[in-house]
C-alpha cells in the first residue's frame, strides 16, 4: 500500500499550513461559557484567503478555474484546518461543489461552479436526517410538478446552514430514488430553528414546506447522494485526524514540561505508555483514511465497495478521536478542565467530530453487513 502524495497533492497542503499559519484557536470565546458565542458568522476573511490561495477550487476541473485535484488532496487540507479548528464550511462547500460538477447539469455548472471555486457562493449540505440518527435521504420527500419539485421535510443539525448560501439536500422520490435538491436558505416556504453543536457552533434545523425549485436546481442522478455523502463522512475523518495530531502534539509538548516530583511527567511510565497509545490510533486514523479517499478518488474495484472502507475510516476516527482528547484532559490535569486553555476547544470540536461520524458500533455493524453480501475470498 503506497501513501507517497503526489506533488499537486503535497502543494495543496503546503499552501493549506500557509494559509492556516495564522489563525489561533484560543482567541475564540469558549462556548461553555456562552453558547453560541461563536456562531455568528464564519471566519470570512479567512474565506477569502483560501480563495486566494486556490483551495476552495481543489476538486474543480480547470474548465472551472479548479487545480482538478482529487479527495486525497482535500482531506490534507481539511487535516490541516483542523489543527487551528478553522471556523469555515470547507469540507461542505468542496464536497457539494464536487457533486454539482460531477452529476449536475450543465446549465448549473455553469451558473455555480466557478463562482463557488472562487468563495463567491457558499454551499452547505444536510446530511443528518430528521433526528441525527436516521437516513438523511428519508427525512425529506420530493415530487415533480410540471417543470418543477416541491420538497416537504426536516433535515435537522445543518452545518452553516444561517451563513450558506445554497443548502444541498437529499431527498426521495415516490419511485424510491434520491435526488439533490440546492435549496436557498431564503426561497419561500423554507424556515430555519436554531441549533448549536458541542462545539457552540450555530447549527440550522430546516424546514420546508411546499419548497419549490426549478428542474436545474435538482439533481436526479444514480450514485449522487451515496457519493457525497461518503466524501462528506471521509473528509470529516480527515478533520478528527488533524485535530487528534494537534491534542497529541499539546499533550507531549505539556508532559515534557510538566514535572512532579523533580521529573517531567514524560518521564513516567503511565504517561508514556498512554501516549503511546493515542499515536497507534492516530496512526491507524491516518491509514484508513488514506485507504478512503483513494477508494473514493480512484474509483477502484476491491472486494468490498469503497462504503466498506469509509466504514472502516469511520469506526477509528470516532473512536480515536475520543480515546485521544479523554487522555489529552487527563495528563494535562487542571488545565485540562480549564476552559480558557484551549484544549477545552479541542475537546468539544471532537466531541461534534465524534457524534457526526455516529457511533463506531453502527459502522461496525454496516461493515459486517458488506462483508456478508460480499464474503472475501
Amino acid at each position: 500500500m503506497d501513501f507517497t502524495f503526489t506533488e499537486e497533492q503535497q502543494a495543496a497542503a503546503e499552501a493549506a499550513r500557509g494559509v492556516f499559519a495564522g489563525v489561533a484557536p484560543d482567541a475564540v470565546p469558549s462556548p461553555a461559557l456562552t453558547p453560541g458565542a461563536v456562531a455568528e458568522d464564519f471566519d470570512r476573511p479567512l474565506w477569502r484567503r483560501l480563495a486566494d490561495a486556490d483551495l476552495l477550487s481543489l476538486l474543480l476541473a480547470e474548465e472551472h478555474g479548479g487545480a482538478g485535484l482529487d479527495a486525497v488532496a482535500l482531506c490534507l487540507v481539511l487535516r490541516e484546518s483542523a489543527k487551528v479548528l478553522a471556523r469555515v464550511p470547507l469540507l461542505e462547500s468542496s464536497a457539494a461543489t464536487a457533486a454539482v460538477q460531477a452529476y449536475g447539469g450543465a446549465d448549473l455548472k455553469a451558473e455555480l461552479l466557478a463562482r463557488a471555486g472562487r468563495g463567491e457562493v457558499v454551499l452547505t449540505v444536510a446530511a443528518h436526517g430528521r433526528t441525527g440518527h436516521d437516513p438523511a435521504e428519508l427525512a425529506v420527500t420530493a415530487r415533480q410538478d410540471g417543470d418543477h419539485w416541491v420538497l416537504d421535510g426536516v433535515q435537522t443539525a445543518v452545518p452553516w446552514a444561517y451563513d450558506a448560501d445554497l443548502v444541498v439536500v437529499p431527498a426521495r422520490t415516490a419511485a424510491d430514488r434520491t435526488v439533490l435538491a440546492l435549496v436557498p436558505p431564503g426561497a419561500q416556504g423554507v424556515g430555519l430553528g436554531e441549533q448549536f453543536s458541542t462545539s457552540g457552533e450555530r447549527l440550522g434545523e430546516l424546514r420546508l414546506e411546499s419548497v419549490r425549485l426549478s428542474a436545474r436546481d435538482v439533481i436526479d442522478a444514480e450514485g449522487a447522494w451515496e457519493w457525497l455523502r461518503e466524501l462528506l463522512a471521509t473528509g470529516t475523518c480527515a478533520l478528527a485526524l488533524g485535530l487528534g495530531e494537534r491534542v497529541l502534539a499539546m499533550t507531549s509538548q505539556y508532559a515534557s514540561k510538566r514535572e512532579q516530583f523533580g521529573h517531567p511527567i514524560a518521564t513516567f511510565q503511565a504517561v508514556a505508555v498512554q501516549c503511546a497509545d493515542r499515536y497507534i490510533d492516530l496512526r491507524a486514523m491516518e491509514a484508513t483514511l488514506w485507504q478512503a479517499a483513494w477508494r473514493i478518488t480512484s474509483g477502484a474495484a476491491g472486494a468490498l465497495p469503497a462504503a466498506g472502507d469509509v466504514a472502516v475510516a469511520k469506526i477509528w476516527a470516532s473512536e480515536g478521536v475520543r480515546r485521544i482528547v479523554q487522555s489529552a484532559q487527563h495528563l494535562h490535569g487542571g488545565f485540562g478542565a480549564d476552559v480558557d486553555y484551549p484544549l477545552h476547544r479541542y475537546h468539544a470540536w471532537a466531541k461534534h467530530l465524534e457524534l457526526a461520524l455516529g457511533p463506531a458500533a453502527a459502522h461496525e455493524e454496516a461493515l459486517g453487513e458488506l462483508l456478508a453480501a460480499h464474503p472475501l475470498g
